[in-house]
């Protein structure tokens, strides 16, 4: 038994940490499924504390993409197919970007940035159709995924702008899903041309994944039980802290 967990698991992570991590995934998997957003943030915080730095964003994208893909799978046909169809092109541009310049970006300003649209499509003034519209969306999934694949997170970014065309629950849940799925997939190709070996994480994050499934079915009980009045109030508050997080985090890091 401990030979195979040992073939499971990278050679410097330790069982009860592979547990939590598991666990975890399952934890925010639910979280996201329930209330919209959250559950990656808090995912890849948790891994930013116990994994090597270089493993943090490819397998953090990973675990993501398969978590989200379970999620679009089990709410499919709540999916706003036009808004895909246009995230889907701008994903590959943004993701091809990104491969060419590969480098560290001062990650306090991106910080800050993302941030303020955050607030901005929270609560700002109404954003014209136009910026939401089938250009808006190719140049929304362009930014952000170019940007996912230096910092990791923009999934608040791109639940604010679904959030701006979609006005139900589970539309709203669905299309992200969907959106994420399509953002994260490009990481395995940038970061395993860049040198990061997938081989040696695949079996945690297989088991991450799994887990994940299981969270996200536990989640989506917990929103059909919710009103959409109530779940946009939810997901705008949650959307306002992670801002908030944000500024705080970019603020520290300019003031060090």
């Amino acid at each position: 038994m401990q030979a195979l967990i040992a073939a499971l698991l990278p050679a410097d992570l330790s069982g009860p940490t592979a547990i939590a991590l598991i666990i975890a995934a399952a934890c925010t998997s639910a979280v996201t499924a329930a209330l919209g957003i959250g559950g990656g943030v808090l995912l890849l915080g948790l891994m930013a504390v116990v994994l090597p730095p270089a493993a943090i964003i490819p397998v953090h994208g990973i675990v993501q993409m398969g978590s989200n893909a379970g999620r679009a799978l089990m709410t499919l046909r709540h999916i706003h197919l036009a808004t895909i169809a246009w995230f889907a092109p701008g994903v590959m541009v943004g993701a091809w970007l990104a491969s060419l310049f590969l480098v560290d970006l001062p990650l306090p300003l991106i910080q800050l940035c993302i941030a303020g649209f955050i607030l901005l499509l929270c609560w700002g003034p109404a954003v014209p159709k136009v910026a939401t519209g089938q250009v808006g969306t190719f140049v929304a999934a362009m930014t952000t995924s170019f940007l996912s694949l230096f910092v990791g997170a923009t999934g608040p970014l791109v639940a604010a702008f679904i959030k701006q065309q979609q006005t139900e629950r589970l539309p709203t849940v669905a299309t992200f899903a969907a959106a994420m799925t399509l953002q994260h997939a490009p990481k395995a190709i940038v970061y395993g041309a860049a040198g990061f070996v997938f081989s040696e994480w695949v079996g945690l994050i297989a088991l991450m994944i799994a887990a994940g499934a299981v969270g996200t079915w536990i989640g989506l009980q917990l929103l059909e039980r919710r009103t959409d009045q109530r779940f946009a109030l939810v997901f705008n508050l949650l959307l306002t802290v992670l801002a908030v997080r944000l500024v705080w985090q970019g603020l520290a890091a300019l003031l060090e």
